[in-house]
């Protein structure tokens, strides 16, 4: 227990104390059902961790533990926590118990009485413990199974079934899961292992508090366009204890915009709603806050001092930043329908990113360093822009306000995904209140530029997942505009104006809400977002992806480094058809899926060692991915400005998903822990401000200029033909100058294959490789892009490249040297589990040398990089 030091030294100084608070996190004790157990725990933490903390289990992600630990999740968890109250209980108004957050389904007891119950993993929960309180306590959480709860709560939905029942069979996992307003992917999803939680994953503390106490203290910067000037909507909400009305004075300062505003409030007993509005100086010069690679995230100190009698003070500190969203839907010249994408302070920003789920099962696992880790990883791949998943969490405070100083759009779901949800009063007053408390919490970060309530809902209702009869769908229908639109519409609409609001993700927007809710098409390029998997088609043909407004998720999958795999598994399991593979894929058919997919442009690996074998196949896997993906996002990339056969105007790539919450195969770029996938390595480079993306059509080579830089800009464009058999280009073609404006991508080459090749010495599409870069003052800008005239598996003249790396440190960083005797396909540089990331990896390597940085996270030194480090190529797994 920790009293906060601020209230202490005001007792010392013999000043009134308007209130105290004492946390309650620490060491509690858990026992389980019929006392089997016993054992100590922390809190914040859950059952899984107090039980491997204290050596009962092994690693719950090692092998096949998952389902070896399914009894944890069926047991009923008790926590304990007995403690001595560190003031006089008769000397307050009012005492209050609050739980940030409890997972999931559990009564409350403070000595041996109930106080309250809880449901709602989202949700915040304040009990007045005024009358219960003593001077020593004995706090109970008498949890139930979710798994459990769940199947209780759906058993007695009679009026209708509302599915899906159960995951997958290849999900290993439990059933009901949208019976409970639970992390929806605890119970399991296609990428992820089934731990349903329990315990207490937030803070928990103690307030005791005389004539009135801030419940919670929220604001909005808003821009009226018509007088072209900020104001600063601030809302506090008291709990008035005091039998009398109170006089305050509430101070509103924050210095650089030299604004100090005084005004005079009366709190009345009960819930009281102080609502202010601060007009910013029309004269102050504002900095706006911007996406990363756009501007600066330029914020603002501000305090809000509430005044009331004898000296009693309530403070807030918070920073404020200033910044505008507005999404566009509105017609396009050439296509039929409405565009889709977000202006940020006026400007239309194409969002350049990816999707984040959980980054752990166990939420107490998420440390504050490896938040830092995944979101810098994030910016260092030139992203600007994450959606929040919705089958997860509303991730921890800390998330957003990094977000909010790198630069990260957020596209925030509601906690809904891939299902249908009941209706029932119970359920609605429940997800009513996580919303409302949500947005609250959330709405001053502007790094979060649009809420979205579900993920996928939409489409599974108008295609039919689950098979309903056509007579019942419209009463799911109406389920859903119940949920979506009459409930956490009307709530964020009422909390927040600031940013939009879209039913589902993928929709059609304003079209879905003109075609009640749930639109004939969601899918459509012409309108919304759109979500888009397609496995058997040739990743490599650009022709098979939609030119849609925005898509939003998108991807392939690959299995994580050895280094990573290593760590959960044994030596047996080192085979890609072992029981441990099939086990770890939660994606039917997934593992197959990938082969065939690398087999269409490669050679699958050929040694006879069958570790080695397993080694080189999750190498390939990595390149397929790395490679689906970058031809993907740069057809989407060079689809900003133009509309081809009425299809067109996309102004967002996001690609499914960022992160990963085990070791296992799945569309993340970023390995559980943070290491990085070569997608990763491959995203730095497809995100740059500016890029050249080549492609062909009907045997002629196009290259567009893709810039997303604040400003026109001039170069010039250099196309090199190489031959796989040597490390000299065969010939190069520097362009005229010409200019690329601002956010936009334009053809800037043109020229049929076979005159390319002629030109360049009668080359072949089997012998020959292009690469091309854009320069301007002869100065390369952005990275080297290339493109492959033939599959790699039909490359004539690839020879098995022998690559010498010297290693040497320079400060913090150390220096990779790289020489090599031929040219080279995706060159993989790794250092095994030393946690750290490379300037650049997965390269192609056409020239002899080469240097590369090496970025260690953790201390390190010379000699461990050289007993760890391996490399190789694509002719090495041959």
């Amino acid at each position: 227990m920790h009293l906060l030091l601020l209230l202490l030294a005001l007792c010392q100084t013999g000043r009134v104390v308007l209130s105290l608070s004492f946390s309650l996190q620490g060491k509690w004790w858990i026992r389980g059902a019929n006392d089997s157990l016993r054992l100590p725990g922390m809190v914040p933490g859950c059952v899984h961790s107090a039980l491997f903390q204290q050596g009962l289990i092994q690693d719950p992600y090692y092998r096949f533990n998952d389902l070896n630990y399914r009894w944890i999740s069926l047991d009923n968890w008790t926590y304990i926590k007995e403690f001595t109250t560190p003031f006089d209980v008769s000397k307050w108004q009012k005492i209050i118990l609050i739980f940030e957050g409890v997972d999931t389904v559990s009564e409350i007891l403070l000595n041996n009485i109930t106080i309250g119950k809880t449901d709602n993993m989202f949700n915040r929960y304040s009990f007045d413990i005024t009358s219960v309180v003593r001077d020593v306590n004995v706090l109970e959480l008498r949890f139930l199974s979710a798994v459990l709860y769940a199947a209780r709560q759906s058993k007695a939905h009679t009026a209708y079934p509302v599915p899906p029942d159960c995951p997958p069979l290849v999900q290993k996992g439990e059933c009901h899961v949208n019976f409970i307003r639970k992390k929806q992917c605890s119970f399991s999803w296609d990428w992820g292992p089934s731990f349903p939680t329990q315990g207490i994953w937030k803070d928990v503390r103690i307030e005791a508090y005389n004539i009135c106490h801030l419940d919670y203290f929220t604001f909005s910067p808003i821009y009226d366009n018509s007088t072209q000037r900020w104001t600063l909507e601030i809302e506090s909400s008291f709990d008035v204890v005091s039998s009398q009305p109170i006089c305050a004075q509430v101070i509103v300062s924050i210095p650089k915009l030299q604004i100090q505003h005084i005004r005079s409030v009366d709190l009345i007993p009960g819930q009281s709603l102080v609502k202010l509005l601060i007009n910013i100086n029309k004269n102050a010069s504002v900095a706006t806050w911007w996406p990363h690679g756009h501007g600066n995230q330029t914020g603002y100190n501000m305090t809000v001092l509430f005044k009331l009698d004898k000296g009693l003070t309530i403070k807030n500190s918070a920073m404020v930043y200033f910044r505008t969203v507005e999404l566009i839907e509105e017609p396009i010249q050439g296509s039929y329908g409405l565009s889709f994408y977000f202006k940020i302070n006026g400007i239309p920003i194409f969002l350049k990113g990816s999707n984040w789920i959980p980054a752990d099962s166990f939420q107490d696992q998420v440390t504050s360093d490896l938040l830092q880790l995944l979101l810098h990883s994030t910016v260092d791949a030139n992203m600007n822009a994450l959606r929040v998943w919705g089958g997860g969490i509303y991730e921890q405070d800390e998330f957003y306000e990094l977000c909010d100083q790198l630069g990260i759009m957020i596209w925030q779901d509601f906690m809904f995904a891939c299902a249908l949800y009941p209706t029932d009063q119970s359920f609605m007053d429940s997800v009513s209140a996580e919303v409302g408390s949500q947005v609250r919490r959330l709405k001053s970060h502007p790094s979060i530029i649009i809420w979205s309530g579900n993920n996928e809902n939409e489409a599974a209702l108008r295609l039919n997942w689950y098979d309903v009869p056509l007579y019942k769908q419209q009463l799911y229908i109406d389920d859903y505009v119940m949920l979506y639109v009459k409930n956490i519409r009307e709530i964020v609409l009422k909390e927040d104006k600031t940013r939009p609001f879209i039913t589902s993700s993928p929709t059609n927007g304003a079209k879905s809400v003109e075609e009640g809710w749930v639109s004939y098409n969601p899918y459509s390029t012409h309108y919304g977002d759109v979500h888009y998997y397609n496995y058997t088609g040739d990743c490599w043909d650009w022709k098979i992806f939609p030119k849609a407004r925005f898509v939003s998720e998108y991807g392939y999958q690959s299995w994580p480094s050895f280094s990573t795999v290593e760590k959960v598994s044994s030596k047996t399991d080192w085979s890609f058809k072992s029981n441990f593979s099939l086990h770890r894929q939660h994606h039917y058919n997934g593992n197959m899926e990938m082969l065939t997919q690398a087999n269409l442009h490669f050679k699958l690996p050929l040694s006879t060692d069958p570790v080695r074998v397993f080694k080189d196949t999750i190498y390939l896997t990595q390149v397929m991915q790395a490679q689906c993906v970058k031809v993907e996002t740069e057809f989407y990339l060079r689809s900003r400005n133009e509309i081809v056969n009425g299809e067109g105007h996309t102004m967002g790539a996001l690609y499914w998903q960022l992160n990963d919450i085990w070791q296992a195969p799945s569309w993340a770029s970023l390995e559980y822990g943070g290491k990085w996938k070569m997608l990763h390595y491959f995203a730095q480079r497809f995100f740059a401000p500016v890029l050249p993306v080549g492609f062909e059509d009907q045997n002629v080579f196009y290259i567009y200029g893709v810039s997303d830089l604040r400003s026109d800009s001039r170069m010039t464009l250099t196309v090199r033909v190489h031959e796989w058999s040597s490390l000299k280009p065969l010939c190069s073609h520097v362009t005229d100058q010409f200019v690329v404006k601002s956010g936009t991508a334009i053809l800037i080459y043109k020229e049929p294959v076979p005159s390319l090749l002629r030109r360049c010495g009668h080359c072949t599409r089997q012998k020959c490789v292009l690469s091309f870069y854009l320069s301007t003052n002869r100065k390369p800008l952005g990275p080297t892009n290339y493109h492959f005239l033939s599959s790699p598996k039909e490359a004539v003249g690839l020879q098995k490249a022998h690559i010498k790396v010297l290693i040497s440190q320079q400060g913090d960083m150390f220096v990779f040297s790289l020489e090599t005797s031929a040219v080279a396909l995706f060159v993989w540089l790794d250092v095994g589990s030393i946690s750290g990331r490379f300037s650049d990896n997965g390269f192609l390597m056409t020239e002899k040398k080469r240097t590369v940085f090496f970025y260690p996270w953790k201390p390190t030194s010379k000699r461990e990089l050289e007993q760890s480090f391996r490399v190789t190529s694509l002719m090495d797994i041959y």
